[in-house]
């Protein structure tokens, strides 16, 4: 449940100025009365209502409807007494916050159909001021129906991608977690047992160096031999934790689009031959990130990604048919963009975004990394 003060401002999509004047309305319509006893109840029936309104957003437990039965007896009566019908907007889009379901659909009903009556009631009895306004009427009718309903499906929508985004991210650790695991296990079958063999093979050297040279320099051979063996391993279990290739990140990438309803064309092959594993590892970084902005910010129904290899640049575009971004040229004022753009600045790359019936991105690397040039002499 929001806090009542914030309620109106995200929920309704309207100026909390708005709702002022369905603060002030009801005086007026008390103030018609040319009796004092009537004007006194419809003050005391007003003060109780927002009363009633502001301890339903505070309260917990049953207290919320029986605060909120009060506000739709308050309702009921100013219709019936004074034609004011509005108090069943504040109502409406209170019963729309309740996060239980049972409760939302009970206290639905029960506002709509005390709503429904009490305008009937009003509509036999022909209340002149009450048929003065009947356009008014029939717009809070259809927000009494459609708005709670909205609301409510709204915050659920919401809560559900809350929980979504905070499973993400556990999953991702649990996938950090497991990646630590496994790289301390390879570091351990790799390493554990050859540096083991190498320290009780220098500890028999040092013993033999003088009582038997040859059998000494023998191990101390052994000892070389299983050092450069164990270099040579871990080499390649670097090489294995080089990161993702963009073929692989393209396949996570077709799951993605096809999750989120969008049609994906690939163009062209995703094996890379002449790109360097930091590159291409780069590559798919950007890859992932431009599709995600897609998924998130483009409402397109279509992605394509080509990849353009030539003589001494590799080009990768994506693009979307969306609605495009703000301004045309390059924008790097998220920080989605700007890590993009400083990954390939690091590989020498370059990045583009331009706005062209929706958006595309232009990611272009040279086939071979060259690291910075050092100074000559060091």
């Amino acid at each position: 449940m929001q806090k009542w003060y914030q309620i109106f401002q995200r929920n309704t999509g309207l100026s909390p100025y708005v709702w002022v004047v369905f603060y002030i309305l009801p005086f007026y319509f008390i103030f018609r009365s040319s009796s004092t006893y009537e004007v006194v109840s419809g003050i005391v029936m007003i003060v109780v209502f927002f009363v009633c309104y502001v301890l339903s957003f505070v309260s917990r437990g049953w207290l919320i409807y029986f605060w909120t039965t009060l506000q739709i007896v308050i309702s009921i009566a100013m219709t019936l007494l004074f034609g004011y019908v509005y108090f069943s907007l504040f109502i409406a889009f209170f019963i729309g916050n309740l996060q239980h379901r049972a409760g939302f659909m009970v206290l639905y009903t029960i506002h709509l159909m005390s709503t429904i009556v009490s305008v009937n009631l009003e509509f036999v009895s022909r209340n002149p001021v009450f048929i003065s306004q009947l356009p008014f009427v029939l717009i809070t009718l259809l927000a009494v129906i459609l708005l709670p309903v909205t609301t409510y499906n709204r915050n659920r929508s919401d809560k559900l991608q809350g929980q979504l985004e905070d499973a993400n991210k556990r999953i991702s650790e649990l996938v950090k977690l497991e990646e630590r695991q496994r790289i301390a296990r390879d570091l351990h079958d790799t390493l554990g047992q050859k540096l083991s063999l190498i320290g009780l093979k220098s500890d028999l050297a040092g013993k033999l160096v003088r009582k038997d040279p040859g059998r000494a320099l023998s191990e101390i051979n052994d000892v070389r031999q299983t050092a450069r063996s164990a270099l040579k391993e871990v080499r390649e279990m670097v090489t294995q934790m080089r990161g993702t290739s963009l073929e692989e990140e393209l396949f996570r990438v077709r799951q993605i689009l096809k999750a989120a309803e969008i049609e994906f064309t690939l163009e062209g092959d995703p094996k890379l031959e002449n790109t360097s594993l930091l590159t291409e590892n780069v590559l798919s970084m950007c890859v992932k990130e431009a599709v995600t902005n897609i998924v998130k910010h483009s409402r397109a129904t279509a992605c394509t990604l080509s990849v353009e290899p030539g003589p001494t640049d590799l080009v990768i575009r994506v693009r979307d048919n969306g609605i495009g971004m703000a301004g045309d040229g390059v924008c790097f004022r998220g920080n989605g963009l700007r890590g993009m753009k400083e990954r390939l600045e690091f590989v020498n790359g370059s990045l583009d975004i331009r706005t062209e019936g929706g958006v595309l991105v232009t990611i272009r690397v040279p086939n071979t990394f060259s690291p910075p040039q050092t100074e000559a002499g060091l």
